[in-house]
């Protein structure tokens, strides 16, 4: 507590149903940067709201404004492994435009969403996509720099 009774922005641990804003970066394990805050507006969301897969906010329990750290995420805690069965061959026919591998595309999957998926090979009678996340099967560094933390306030 500061000195006229009020919690100070460093008094708050993050926890579940904290607000966090944050800077972050993840690498690929060769050091590639994938995704960063640091050249753009720094990350605001709720612990536990789903903004981050929770192998990501585990590391960032008990921290408070000010820490920063840098923590590996295995894949089973990341985006999964690469799933084999993910990777389906559909007809080239069934495709309107030329296709090359590395696009990606969007499909609409059974519940009508969208789904990304990235053509892993074309012949000339199929198209494979691979629909498992791209970071899938990688091991990702999550480095953090928290700015603020704060109790979310629910509308």
């Amino acid at each position: 507590m500061s000195e006229n009774g009020h919690h100070d922005d460093r008094d708050y641990r993050i926890d579940d149903g904290m607000e966090i804003t944050l800077h972050f970066t993840v690498k690929l394990e060769d050091g590639e940067v994938v995704d960063s805050t640091r050249d753009k507006q720094p990350a605001t969301f709720q612990l536990g709201d789903g903004n981050l897969p929770p192998g990501f906010e585990a590391p960032l329990k008990g921290m408070v404004a000010g820490d920063t750290g840098a923590y590996e995420i295995t894949p089973e805690h990341a985006f999964g492994q690469h799933n084999p069965q993910n990777v389906q061959r559909l007809s080239r026919d069934s495709f309107e435009e030329a296709v090359e591998p590395g696009t990606v595309m969007s499909f609409a999957d059974a519940a009508g969403g969208e789904v990304p998926g990235v053509i892993a090979s074309v012949d000339e009678h199929h198209v494979e996509v691979d629909f498992n996340h791209p970071l899938a099967g990688r091991t990702l560094t999550f480095e953090v720099e928290i700015l603020a933390v704060k109790p979310a306030t629910t509308h």
